[in-house]
């Protein structure tokens, strides 16, 4: 392992899980209010979402484990579950939940999913977050696809999500928003209908051949809440989204946009539930703008970061060196700068801590964080390259004091992805940052 220009704290692991089953967290979201519990989903592999039966909660400091969702009628073909994060406000989770009549069919897919609502003290009640409705006419504030990676607004009032239409060009992904309804979505009983919780409505605009040097995408992608204004305004929301453009001439290039959400003009255009034979539609007066020109963002999985601000959105970037490494982008402006300036490459997706000090990350199979004020990073892990794999997104607890993350271990004969914690040090090393500037595409 390289270990140059870099210090490793001599920090103790600890292992939250133990049992001899998958322990899979999610991107993001994976602590409860009062950080006493983290949630994650029984996948013992990333891939395997419709083979997966269990939801299940880890206490931080006594290591309980419990089953909080096990899903009925289980096989490889669905229905399954994945993907879960907590309420920012409540002891509440959400999750991804494959259609209940599942089979190898119509298996487990993802235009064949909706968001499933537990909450972690009472037993059995599940709900679907998501109306679903694929008979005509189309209830409005419904979908007729799969709602995938659900992402509770810094409030808890909102849920973004991804999406694929399961009858209309499911292969093009688009953001989506849930708004919390006074009344539940009730849509006519049938094969891949449920009724939902909240108000749903698709707030990005794609298209399957983008015009070349346009700010057309044909994939909107891996968002995440604008943090409301520092100026106090609460009613104020944004999500900013990865979208995929074509270049002049012709190259793929991963910008950011950002759009407005006007909770009254969603819930105003009825019409945007769209008609047999149409995706749904944006809502009249919902409009993405785009950020960035030329930041090419990382093709390795990860999702947009906002500052606690609201100023700044964090994304993963290529240096010169052809190294994944974090780059801020300003919001007003889009003017885009490297964060980092490490000498390796960041392998996984990241986070911030609650007011966007620290970064966290994987590289070269250890967690590292990076602290921004000082511009310097830790390694707080001790892993060889040839140690058992750390997996997915590491995450900061609510107070900052350490971090959880993923990695297999070998249990009776097998190994089991479990959720380990490592306290954050003081002592860091020495990184530098550069400039990366606007360039507009050629």
């Amino acid at each position: 392992m390289n270990i140059k220009n870099r210090i490793i704290e001599d920090k103790a692991v600890n292992n939250l899980t133990t049992s001899p089953n998958g322990h899979t967290l999610h991107h993001h979201g994976v602590f409860s209010k009062d950080g006493k519990w983290i949630v994650f989903d029984g996948r013992n592999d990333d891939t395997k979402i419709g083979e997966t039966s269990t939801i299940g909660i880890v206490h931080v400091e006594t290591g309980e484990e419990r089953i909080i969702y096990k899903t009925a009628n289980q096989t490889i073909y669905g229905p399954g579950v994945g993907a879960v994060s907590f309420s920012p406000v409540e002891d509440q989770v959400i999750f991804i939940h494959g259609l209940p009549d599942a089979n190898e069919e119509c298996p487990y897919a993802m235009s064949r999913r909706t968001g499933m609502l537990v909450n972690i003290h009472q037993e059995g009640p599940a709900f679907s977050a998501d109306a679903r409705d694929v008979s005509t006419p189309y209830v409005p504030g419904s979908l007729r696809g799969g709602t995938h990676s659900h992402c509770w607004s810094p409030d808890g009032m909102m849920l973004s999500f991804t999406y694929n239409d399961e009858l209309v060009e499911p292969d093009l992904r688009v953001v989506g928003v849930m708004l919390k309804s006074e009344a539940d979505i009730i849509v006519d009983k049938g094969s891949g209908n449920s009724n939902g919780r909240y108000y749903s409505a698709i707030v990005s605009d794609v298209v399957a051949n983008p015009v070349p040097g346009s700010d057309e995408i044909n994939k909107a992608f891996d968002e995440c809440w604008v943090s409301p204004a520092t100026d106090g305004t609460t009613d104020h929301y944004a999500i900013a989204f990865q979208g995929n453009t074509i270049s002049a001439n012709g190259q793929l290039v991963t910008e950011i946009f950002v759009v407005e959400i006007d909770r009254e003009k969603i819930l105003a255009d009825k019409a945007a539930v769209g008609k047999e034979g149409e995706r749904p539609k944006v809502p009249q007066g919902i409009r993405q703008r785009r950020l960035t020109y030329g930041a090419n963002l990382s093709d390795l999985r990860h999702w947009l970061r906002s500052s606690h601000d609201g100023k700044y959105i964090y994304a993963l970037a290529k240096d010169e060196q052809g190294n994944n490494q974090i780059v801020r982008c300003e919001v007003n402006s889009g003017e885009l700068t490297f964060v980092t300036d490490n000498p390796f490459s960041i392998s996984s997706p990241f986070n911030l801590s609650k007011e966007s000090k620290k970064i966290t990350f994987v590289a070269e199979n250890n967690v590292f964080v990076h602290d921004m004020k000082s511009n310097k990073y830790i390694q707080i892990t001790q892993n060889d390259l040839n140690d058992r794999k750390v997996v997915g997104a590491p995450s900061f607890s609510p107070d900052g004091s350490f971090v959880v993350y993923n990695q297999y271990e070998h249990i009776e004969g097998e190994e089991y992805l479990q959720i380990k914690r490592v306290s954050i040090a003081n002592n860091v090393s020495p990184n530098s940052t550069k400039h990366f500037p606007r360039n507009s595409l050629s």
